[in-house]
């Protein structure tokens, strides 16, 4: 029954986040919170408008009222629009800057983290059941790697395993950040779907990595690991683990229902180089638990021959069973670390492998990041520097594999990595330089 002349000047007084929420209230409140009077005042608090224009037709300035000229023939809500545009713009704009420098060592963004923090980007999972209902889960414990982000979530309160059917990965930024404050969870803001799993029978259908006494793991690509109770067969935990390689777009760019697509490479043709597309590779190679680093290492120079290109793969070699002079040790004990509110523990020969590999330009041309584990192989080692039990690693996707051997010794305690090796989709190597092989 509140006149709306007297609401709008009670919205006058509002910030912009609480006039955005306001309006969410129901239609009359949505209508006279999307004032272009308001709007207009709150907008040029923060880009002071141009009071002069320019005519082109006619050698002579004009000076407009401000309050006459922005608010004629405006439809409304349009100076609400504009701030909401010009806000999103200059946050993108910083966000950029902070990403533009690139580690010569990684060939990645060195300010990532500068990045997240200054666009106040999180990260939730969505739990979808049967019916339809959805469970938002925003408790995280965020970690940073040299080429990814750690993301994990844990609850008391987790919904039943069996009655789940997807899960959805979402980058979340408020449409607002306010660099001196935390951003608020009830204010508004961006969902960008950066990934979508299916939790049917999820035993069934998804690789085990590992167990302890109280967890077992289960990998579903791209980069989640779901932790489940033994005991119960419920959820423990989820982690995520993103390569920092078109992080922010990927978290930022896409909506709440599209993932963001990547702008495809432009190919540079070389009639000249016979072999183009097959040389010149770097690898740079991230092995860890979440916690600690067993392996980080650079490869360079890594190419391939015409007669290696087979079933639609391009090998590269890294590690040769044949030269034990590259042959790499990992530090430590290898395991991927968890925690929950309650518990927490570390599963044996399970861990996270982050793969960056350059082009001879040092682009990005292949990356991830992505929970693994060793596997115990019936073969017996054939190395005579390296007696004992030999394991392996295999991951693949739609790119690429990258097949792993390790050999345990015993006497030091320390596993070897004997045989590396990484297969490129032919797919992708034609995509990527314009070539047919």
């Amino acid at each position: 029954s509140m006149p709306s002349e007297m609401l709008m000047k009670i919205f006058s007084y509002l910030d912009v986040v609480s006039l955005l929420s306001v309006g969410c209230v129901n239609k009359h409140f949505y209508h006279l919170a999307n004032d272009n009077g308001i709007w207009l005042k709150i907008y040029s608090s923060c880009f002071p408008p141009k009071r002069v224009i320019w005519k082109m037709k006619s050698e002579q300035t004009e000076t407009v009222s401000l309050g006459c000229a922005a608010l004629r023939d405006r439809e409304s809500g349009y100076w609400k629009k504009e701030y909401i545009f010009k806000q999103i713009a200059a946050v993108k704009t910083r966000v950029m800057r902070l990403v533009k420098p690139v580690d010569l060592y990684t060939g990645l963004p060195c300010r990532n983290r500068e990045a997240i923090k200054a666009s106040g980007l999180t990260w939730i999972i969505v739990l979808k059941d049967k019916n339809g209902k959805e469970h938002v889960m925003e408790k995280t414990n965020i970690s940073f790697k040299d080429t990814s982000v750690i993301i994990r979530w844990c609850s008391t309160n987790w919904p039943c395993l069996d009655i789940l059917s997807t899960l959805k990965l979402f980058g979340v930024m408020p449409l607002l950040p306010d660099q001196s404050r935390a951003p608020s969870k009830n204010g508004p803001r961006r969902h960008s779907l950066i990934a979508e799993y299916h939790l049917a029978n999820l035993t069934e259908n998804s690789i085990a990595a590992g167990a302890d006494k109280l967890v077992q793991l289960f990998s579903l690509n791209p980069g989640l690991l779901v932790g489940l109770w033994k005991e119960k067969n419920e959820i423990a935990f989820v982690m995520a683990s993103l390569h920092y390689h078109q992080l922010i777009e990927r978290s930022t760019l896409g909506s709440a229902t599209v993932q963001y697509a990547l702008p495809p490479n432009k190919p540079v043709l070389d009639d000249v180089d016979s072999e183009y597309g097959l040389h010149d590779y770097s690898l740079h190679l991230d092995m860890h638990g979440g916690s600690c680093t067993y392996l980080c290492g650079t490869f360079k120079s890594l190419f391939c021959r015409k007669g290696d290109i087979a079933n639609g793969y391009l090998r590269l070699t890294v590690v040769s069973l044949k030269d034990n002079t590259k042959h790499l040790p990992l530090t430590g004990t290898v395991g991927l670390s968890w925690e929950t509110d309650v518990f927490k523990g570390n599963v044996k020969d399970c861990y996270v492998m982050d793969v960056t590999l350059l082009d001879g330009t040092e682009k990005p041309f292949l990356c991830f990041s992505a929970p693994v584990y060793m596997e115990l192989s019936s073969k017996a080692s054939s190395l005579y520097d390296y007696m004992g039990h030999i394991y392996t690693t295999d991951y693949a996707d739609s790119e690429g594999k990258v097949c792993v051997e390790l050999v345990w010794l015993e006497k030091t305690k320390e596993y070897f990595v004997v045989n590396l090796v990484l297969y490129i989709s032919t797919k992708k190597i034609n995509n990527w330089y314009g070539t047919n092989y």
